[in-house]
């Protein structure tokens, strides 16, 4: 999957490297291995409906 091209912005991030660790174990999990920013978009807009990666409600 490309990178959405509209009404976006690119972020910078930085995180723990075992955080990143555990990105990269997911992205294995995954028929085509994204990249680690697809990878985190996925991760976020599952979490974003409520997916398997947690919901924002249960965020309190």
């Amino acid at each position: 999957m490309a990178p959405p091209k509209k009404d976006t912005e690119a972020l910078t991030l930085r995180l723990q490297r075992d955080l990143i660790a555990l990105i990269d174990d997911a992205r294995r999990q995954e028929e085509d291995i994204p990249t680690r920013p697809e990878m985190i978009r996925r991760i976020l807009d599952a979490w974003s409906e409520g997916g398997v990666y947690g919901s924002p409600s249960n965020s309190d």
